[in-house]
């Protein structure tokens, strides 16, 4: 028992120790250096006043006058050169800085109470009155401290999921650590700080801006306590009505520990984004057009392929351009060609930006646009297909669906509509020579669409969602 009793306290006096240091490394010197100046300038400045009553007592009125000057003098000198200095470091001014007040129902009707009690002590004279008036008082200093010490030392950990999409439910983490060595926390509210929580903003072709995003946390998370030293973690729901980039300066953590008179809230800085993915669901349009996608890519790969694979016999449904002459001419029937096929599902997604009319109908179904084209995107990914996108000043290379759906996501959830009908042109040149089907999203006439495009293409005409 003495060798574990040892080394228990040499365990605490390590630990000790440990903190001394670590108390003396933030140690701001200089206040202090010029705090224990101030009390020995005040404590000679006290004795030159006692020793200049003493010399008055006793008839020397001039040295009397002189000590008291001196006396004086040096309050003076540590009142201008030292306490300034000083409240500019101290940490009250900290937490007035940081901590707002905001009066509770319960917080009004206490401070009525208080003045009732006032009127009425200043009346009767009676000191008992005086004495439950002071108690009150006491009551709010004590519920104003005991408020600061809650909210001081905490710092905050919020986790969101890898990949985030729109409309979606996820899961995130927020955790809550304590720093103070002696004190727990209780009942702390943690929320988004509403003066610091950016708006996403996102230019539209007319030139307004419309939002993109919000905040983070749309919801207080409460935590009943946190222990010295500890950490506590709550799971929050958080759910993106739209997408785009999210984007939060800071939170806020607010308490009305211990009596419920007085709402305090601190801000904590800790920047948070996140980039919300278009919404992955499936929805109507996505299960009209998907049959009639599937249908094109089928017709269009139907023998695809560099290497021949054997002659056969012509069937009904078979293309003219697989015929083989020379095969058909020596066997005096029809003979076509059959290929190795290379890939059977190669997919090229177009997305056009290019608007007219941005007006609000127009934008809407600018939006549609966005999410089957990521409804797409996703089915594709899913099958394992070979796919690229391409997109105004974007562009991923044809490669398995696991490889690009990401970027193709993230990009579709920063597109933003265009005016200028050059991008078109060069966007359409692009598809035409990419090696694959194409899925066009475009809000162009059809008449605008070039013929080269027509037989690898599919389009998807934003009028008509």
């Amino acid at each position: 028992m003495s060798t574990l009793t040892k080394t228990a306290s040499r365990s605490l006096w390590r630990e000790a120790a440990s903190v001394a240091r670590e108390q003396l490394t933030h140690l701001d010197r200089p206040a202090w250096r010029r705090f224990f100046l101030a009390l020995g300038g005040l404590g000679l400045a006290f004795l030159l006043a006692v020793f200049s009553a003493a010399l008055n007592q006793s008839g020397r009125h001039n040295w009397g006058m002189l000590s008291a000057a001196l006396s004086l003098l040096l309050a003076g000198i540590v009142a201008v050169k030292v306490v300034p200095y000083l409240a500019k470091r101290t940490a009250l001014e900290r937490w007035m800085e940081k901590i707002e007040y905001e009066f509770t129902r319960e917080g009004v009707v206490y401070f009525l109470v208080i003045a009732v009690i006032i009127v009425a002590a200043l009346n009767t004279g009676n000191n008992l009155l005086f004495i439950v008036l002071a108690s009150l008082l006491a009551g709010i200093l004590a519920s104003g401290i005991l408020s600061m010490l809650v909210l001081e030392r905490l710092e905050l950990d919020f986790v969101l999921p890898e990949h985030v999409f729109a409309a979606q439910p996820i899961v995130s983490r927020l955790t809550v650590r304590n720093l103070k060595w002696l004190l727990p926390s209780f009942s702390v509210t943690v929320a988004a700080s509403q003066a610091r929580a950016k708006k996403g903003l996102s230019p539209t072709p007319s030139g307004e801006l419309r939002p993109t995003g919000g905040a983070i946390l749309n919801g207080p998370v409460y935590l009943p306590f946190i222990p010295r030293r500890a950490a506590v973690t709550q799971h929050v729901e958080l759910q993106f009505p739209r997408r785009g980039r999210y984007t939060q300066e800071g939170f806020s953590v607010s308490s009305k520990f211990p009596f419920g008179f007085l709402l305090k809230t601190r801000a904590i800085s800790a920047r948070q984004e996140v980039l919300v993915l278009p919404s992955i669901a499936p929805t109507e349009e996505f299960y009209e057009i998907l049959p009639l996608v599937s249908g094109e890519l089928e017709s269009v790969h139907k023998g695809r392929g560099h290497d021949l694979y054997a002659i056969r016999d012509y069937q009904h449904g078979d293309t003219a351009r697989h015929l083989d002459w020379k095969a058909s001419a020596k066997a005096r029937q029809l003979k076509v060609r059959e290929f190795t096929r290379e890939d059977e599902r190669r997919v090229v997604l177009v997305f056009d930006t290019h608007l007219e009319k941005p007006d609000t109908k127009a934008l809407a179904k600018f939006e549609k646009a966005v999410s089957l084209c990521a409804c797409l995107a996703w089915h594709f990914f899913e099958i394992d297909a070979q796919m690229q996108f391409l997109t105004e000043g974007f562009e991923t290379r044809m490669a398995p669906g696991r490889e690009v759906v990401y970027p193709t996501l993230e990009r579709l959830a920063l597109v933003e509509p265009t005016s200028e009908g050059e991008t078109t042109e060069a966007l359409f040149a692009q598809a035409s020579a990419a090696h694959g089907f194409n899925i066009i999203f475009t809000s162009q006439p059809r008449g605008s669409v070039p013929t080269s495009l027509w037989g690898s293409s599919y389009f998807i005409f934003m009028d008509w969602l």
